[in-house]
């Protein structure tokens, strides 16, 4: 089971932290991977990070603002959000994978309900 949390109302060029917390540990062994999902669009791919945490990788529409990290100890995934722009408002999932390295939705097995992430103008 994977739970985000930390998403919110903010306005834009600020910042939020969303976590991604498991109740197994087994999820360390996991890539995970964030997904966000605007109001009438589809879902689109916002980062990973490999199982060990050594390995990132970002959608270009977030790349140097957006940085996803771990905690093994915790079982809690994180990404953390500077210079938010209100195109970022969407809802955002978590998601895990056996598939390594992979930013293909398809590929990831266990999914989180989701966090609302609101940025005002």
């Amino acid at each position: 089971q994977l739970v985000e949390s930390g998403g919110g109302l903010v306005q834009a060029g600020g910042s939020l932290r969303l976590s991604c917390a498991a109740s197994a540990s087994t999820f360390n062994t996991y890539t995970t991977g964030w997904f966000r999902q605007a109001p009438g669009k589809e879902r689109e791919f916002v980062s990973y990070i490999d199982w060990g945490g050594y390995t990132t990788y970002y959608a270009d529409s977030v790349k140097g603002r957006f940085t996803v990290s771990r905690e093994h100890a915790k079982n809690t995934v994180y990404l953390e959000m500077n210079s938010l722009k209100p195109e970022d408002t969407a809802v955002y999932f978590c998601a895990a994978t056996s598939t390594p390295y992979s930013d293909y939705e398809g590929w990831y097995e266990f999914w989180g309900q989701g966090t609302q992430v609101t940025v005002s103008s």
